[in-house]
């Protein structure tokens, strides 16, 4: 396999990496407005992903650096053509951040809920607006020969970019409240399981709906098997959360996240970008892809920096493991 094709799937990997660890993180912030009752509760759904959330925001980092690295074309086409709803998210992750970490600054409770809407706000943008760029990257973008953009950011509201992105923001809500099952207890717990068995199966409705419509349009047989096994998982998981089996429906919801990225990148391969224009317009892999050398180089700094990444992501997830309850948040006073 030649270096061009292996950075695209790593790219993807990258991908699929950031939509499931900042997926339950941006679903804890969705639930902070719709799934708590006071200041204790909203603490301990912010103490859940307190020492992760950051961590997790490098792997979209590290995607796009590495499309800029491994694929300039791809990098130039895609970012200058969704340019208003990359804005949209880089504001909202940048006020998301800014309020995680002022919500506790002054103790007022006027301070604290306008810092929480900024929370919640950015919590629901981004999945939003990574579900609309992913899918118009895989559906095509009206780019032309020189890989310009034609027409305005209009032109790429679709059915099937308006789809990736509810399909995203639905699974984030969903994967949150599931992780929430996980790291949680007490009143909590039994609040978000019975919200993930009530609203489960409407929330990846999105999601089924963009992946029959990439396989139907840009799919092929063995694709097909893929989106089989993310309708097998995602069925499996529903199924599971009725049972009491968090942990196994968390798992679960993983796999069908994995197949559904495998399905679109799959589909997309060996393009980077579609042009619906004209076809003779699509930039390949081959196309968009650096110097044999650059590759190389950046080859080398991923081998030794991905493990290490890796590892310390894993032991901060190891080392905060146990469970929170409100009885592990003490009294705050209310001026």
């Amino acid at each position: 396999m030649d270096l061009p094709t292996v950075w695209f799937f790593l790219i993807a990997t990258l991908w699929l990496g950031y939509f499931f660890l900042e997926g339950f993180d941006f679903g804890v912030g969705m639930l902070l407005g719709i799934g708590t009752r006071d200041e204790k509760e909203r603490r301990v759904l912010i103490n859940t992903i307190g020492p992760v959330w950051d961590g997790n925001e490098v792997w979209v980092i590290v995607a796009v650096g590495a499309t800029f690295a491994a694929f300039p074309d791809w990098y130039a086409a895609l970012l200058s053509g969704a340019y208003l709803p990359v804005l949209f998210v880089l504001l909202s992750l940048i006020g998301r951040g800014v309020a995680f970490e002022y919500r506790g600054k002054v103790d007022s409770v006027r301070w604290r809920r306008n810092w929480d809407r900024i929370i919640q706000i950015g919590s629901w943008v981004p999945p939003l607006g990574w579900g609309f760029i992913i899918t118009a990257t895989v559906t095509g973008l009206p780019i032309d020969v020189n890989g310009d953009l034609r027409g305005g950011p209009i032109d790429l509201v679709r059915i099937e970019t308006l789809l990736g992105a509810l399909a995203l923001a639905g699974f984030s809500l969903l994967h949150g409240a599931v992780f929430l099952g996980l790291k949680t207890d007490g009143d909590i717990r039994w609040r978000m399981q019975r919200f993930a068995r009530r609203y489960g199966a409407l929330l990846l409705l999105p999601g089924a709906a963009l992946l029959a419509i990439v396989q139907i349009r840009h799919g092929s047989a063995w694709t097909a098997v893929v989106a089989g096994v993310a309708v097998l998982a995602s069925v499996g998981a529903l199924l599971l959360l009725p049972r009491g089996r968090t942990g196994q429906a968390f798992t679960l919801l993983g796999v069908m996240l994995a197949a559904v990225v495998v399905v679109l990148f799959g589909s997309l391969y060996p393009n980077v970008m579609p042009s619906t224009i004209d076809s003779m317009f699509t930039l390949t892999v081959a196309e968009a892809a650096s110097s044999p050398y650059t590759l190389s180089v950046i080859t080398w700094v991923a081998a030794f920096g991905t493990p290490a990444v890796l590892i310390y992501q894993g032991w901060t997830y190891w080392v905060f493991r146990r469970r929170i309850s409100t009885a592990h948040i003490p009294t705050v006073r209310v001026p």
